[in-house]
C-alpha cells in the first residue's frame, strides 16, 4: 500500500502562491508513488469552484489550472468542506469542478489519522 498524505489548503485566490504550492505538492507526491488528497477548508473552497483556477498564476510557479487538472487526472481527489462553501453560498451542483466532492469535518479527520503527513497551506 502507497503511503497516504493529505494536503489541506485554507487560502485561496487572495493568495496565489499558497494555493497553487498546495497543488505542487501534491503533483510532485503523485509522481513520488504517494497516495494524495487535497482538502479545501476556508478560503481554499474557491479553488474547486468553476472558472476560478484559470485566474490563479503565481509567479515563478506553473498556473493553477495546469497543475490542478495534472492532479486530477492522475487520480486525485479534492475534498471540499461542507459548511465553508455553505457560508460562501456556493452551490456544489452547479459551481464546483469535477472531481471535487464535499466532506464534513469528521471525513477531514479521519483522512488525517489515516495519513502519514499532513501539510498545511
Amino acid at each position: 500500500m502507497a503511503e497516504k498524505l493529505l494536503i489541506m489548503c485554507t487560502h485561496g485566490p487572495e493568495d496565489p502562491e499558497l494555493s497553487t504550492i498546495s497543488f505542487v505538492m501534491a503533483t510532485a507526491a503523485q509522481a513520488s508513488d504517494v497516495e494524495v488528497l487535497v482538502g479545501l477548508q476556508g478560503n481554499g473552497v474557491w479553488l474547486a469552484t468553476k472558472g476560478t483556477a484559470e485566474k490563479i498564476n503565481a509567479p515563478s510557479f506553473p498556473p493553477l489550472m495546469d497543475l490542478q487538472e495534472a492532479y486530477l487526472e492522475a487520480g486525485g481527489k479534492i475534498f471540499v468542506c461542507g459548511p465553508c462553501i455553505k457560508s460562501r453560498q456556493i452551490n456544489p451542483e452547479m459551481d464546483l469542478i469535477e472531481g471535487a466532492s464535499v466532506v464534513n469535518a469528521a471525513t477531514f479527520v479521519n483522512e488525517a489519522m489515516e495519513s502519514k503527513n499532513v501539510l498545511v497551506y
